[in-house]
């Protein structure tokens, strides 16, 4: 099957385990050390669970401090700008008359990653900074309009707010090339090459300064408010004071439901952050590494909790073993995609349930010339399995590295797909019974 897969060099990890049975059925290099890109996340949604509990939330908190005004942020990594404005709204409510003489941003809660995978393109929207204090997955979104010059537009957009972002900003230059970031004290500014720019069109580019991000847009909101707030300063130290609005983001099994549908590598690292309670990326990562062991699933050598870093390894084997452990099974199973291979291969997913076929609830993972998939399949006979299936040519990933999409990789990527598709159903169909020849043959 991998040959015909004709994925040059790729190496191939594959385990399913049998859920009646617990045994293993088919497997494939079972030990070999691999990248799980974003298959990970099963790992770091359930570590969270067990960490933090289902009932935990991320509270964002306004506080009056003498003559101070504090945002703190607690790490939510769902705050978007119109949960934001609820919160300016409630805090203006609450201080009646009263002018602050300071406005500070605090977002302590969480150690500070600037990138979640350094060497990553610049402009990536799924690399940004992290900080206790998170805004729109800590993303902005750019606008342009190029006829003789270009007109920019950068704004903390949600469904119903989109004040403009006065912390950052962006200017084309001549040519092309990559985008560049620079940043000073709370400022950030991107050049932006103009070959790269349609006559119009938007993207979401990475905020690197959260705080001063989320400071420049809550002032904006709570002015709007009724409340003038003075421009907001950055502090470093937890900050005291009484509690006037706060803002609680939903459970965590909603959190971990919408990181498991988009993928997204915020999520994924504030959780395990908050779960492991490290002072840093790399030690939380480790901490959950040595979690996994004492699940009983095996090691595994991780740098983040999103899949993103070219550094994590996992075997097929210790994640398959992870998804089947019945605990797992129960809490992980209803965050999961149903058919998660459709969005590539369309009709040909062939993971519906519908036609014979299997109910494959999973969470997919690519890299450049990486491929996983990994979750549970079950046919309507009742075969049920958890499977981990992970496809890496690791040389051309290296050679790849922090490009967008590389000449060949989408292609690569249907190819590593459709060979997923035929694994697991592969692993949850009897195989036709032997009948030997009678003795006159």
């Amino acid at each position: 099957m991998l040959e015909r897969a004709r994925l040059g060099a790729a190496d191939l990890g594959f385990v399913a385990i049998d859920l009646r049975s617990g045994t293993a059925g088919m497997s494939v290099q079972p030990d070999m050390m691999l990248p799980p890109a974003s298959t990970l996340k099963t790992v770091t949604a359930l570590y969270a669970l067990d960490r933090l509990g289902a009932g935990h939330r991320f509270t964002t908190r306004v506080l009056r401090d003498g003559d101070t005004l504090v945002l703190a942020g607690g790490g939510d990594p769902t705050l978007d700008t119109d949960g934001l404005a609820a919160l300016a709204q409630d805090t203006a409510r609450a201080v009646g008359d009263w002018r602050p003489a300071r406005f500070v941003v605090w977002g302590g809660a969480l150690p500070r990653v600037e990138q979640i995978a350094p060497g990553q393109a610049a402009h990536l929207a799924y690399n940004p900074a992290i900080s206790g204090m998170i805004l729109n997955f800590n993303r902005v979104h750019l606008g342009w309009r190029c006829e003789t010059d270009c007109a920019l537009s950068l704004e903390a957009r949600a469904e119903g707010h989109s004040p403009r972002a006065y912390s950052i900003a962006a200017a084309v230059r001549p040519g092309g090339g990559a985008y560049l970031h620079g940043a000073s004290g709370g400022r950030e500014q991107w050049d932006i090459p103009r070959r790269g720019l349609s006559a119009r069109g938007t993207r979401w580019l990475p905020v690197r300064r959260p705080e001063a991000y989320a400071g420049d847009v809550f002032q904006t909101l709570a002015r709007a408010a009724g409340l003038p707030l003075p421009a907001p300063e950055v502090i470093d130290t937890a900050p005291s004071g009484a509690e006037i609005a706060r803002r609680d983001s939903e459970p965590l099994p909603a959190i971990l439901h919408g990181m498991l549908k988009h993928s997204t590598n915020l999520t994924a690292e504030v959780v395990g952050l908050a779960a492991s309670g490290a002072d840093g990326q790399v030690a939380s990562a480790q901490a959950m590494a040595g979690w996994l062991a004492e699940t009983g699933a095996g090691p595994a050598q991780l740098a983040d909790h999103s899949g993103l870093s070219a550094g994590n390894r996992i075997s097929a084997g210790v994640l398959a073993r992870m998804l089947a452990r019945p605990a797992a099974r129960g809490e992980l199973r209803p965050l999961l995609n149903a058919d998660p291979l459709r969005d590539v291969l369309g009709p040909d997913a062939g993971g519906s349930g519908a036609g014979g076929a299997p109910l494959v609830q999973a969470k997919t993972g690519t890299l450049n010339f990486v491929s996983c998939l990994a979750g549970y399949a079950t046919l309507l006979q009742g075969a049920e399995v958890a499977f981990a299936a992970l496809v890496a040519d690791d040389r051309r990933r290296a050679a790849t590295e922090g490009q967008d999409w590389p000449e060949g990789s989408l292609a690569w990527v249907r190819r590593a797909k459709l060979l997923q598709r035929d694994l697991v159903a592969a692993s949850v169909t009897a195989p036709e019974p032997f009948h030997p020849l009678p003795p006159e043959i």
